[in-house]
């Protein structure tokens, strides 16, 4: 088989491959954050538990790279393309890193005597605003989209000031009722990796951003 033919197949099942650990990293994200308001027994064990199938995925992604890599030694938009997918397939295994430690945090505040302190405060804004960043910085990447990609980096500054508002209320909290410490440390700890998770989204976008121009963009977040 001609070996032009054979790497050209293998950059689409590639490009395949990390579409759906996207979709799958983004849906799992999703159902983690849901754990904040409103906590599912079954579902945050189901991420905790089956979390080694996206580590598997990652595994094999990377060596699918590194053998293309290898094998035909790509060029120009070929290679920014293999570069891209290593770093952004990094990326997505964090994320999934990020979602489960959200579903073990929100399963410790939903079993700690501090529960009823923490319930006035509202995560479903900077959640929804890190689900929205991460959906865009993928589209981006897959539509080739670099202005779509720059709208995450706005999108970034209004999760890092919710992340403080929050961090803020937990700190009152805690002046007021310092015998509970490990349930209120629980819920800024779900507040910080949200923000993590809007750090990597910001990342990917940084990547899709290259992968079209060329060119190496960084945010100042």
């Amino acid at each position: 088989m001609d070996p032009f033919y054979t790497f050209h197949i293998e950059l689409k099942r590639l490009n395949k491959k990390l579409l759906n650990l996207s979709a799958q990293v983004e849906e799992r994200f999703r159902q983690a954050t849901s754990l904040i308001a409103n906590y599912d027994e079954q579902v945050a064990q189901a991420l905790i538990l089956n979390d080694y199938q996206i580590d598997e995925q990652e595994v094999e992604i990377e060596e699918d790279c590194l053998k293309i890599l290898a094998l035909h030694q790509p060029v120009a938009g070929d290679l920014r393309f293999i570069i891209t997918v290593i770093k952004v397939n990094n990326e997505l295994e964090r994320i999934a890193d990020m979602g489960v430690n959200i579903a073990i945090g929100a399963r410790a505040i939903n079993q700690s005597k501090s529960k009823a302190l923490v319930k006035n405060i509202d995560f479903s804004e900077m959640s929804e605003k890190v689900l929205q960043m991460l959906k865009n910085s993928l589209d981006a990447l897959i539509t080739r989209d670099a202005s779509l990609a720059r709208k995450v980096f706005l999108m970034d500054d209004e999760v890092d000031a919710q992340h403080d508002y929050i961090f803020e209320a937990i700190k009152d909290i805690i002046r007021q009722h310092p015998e509970h410490p490990g349930g209120l440390l629980n819920t800024f700890l779900l507040a910080r990796n949200l923000e993590r998770t809007g750090d990597r989204a910001t990342n990917i976008a940084e990547e899709a951003i290259y992968l079209v121009e060329g060119v190496v963009t960084r945010s100042n977040s």
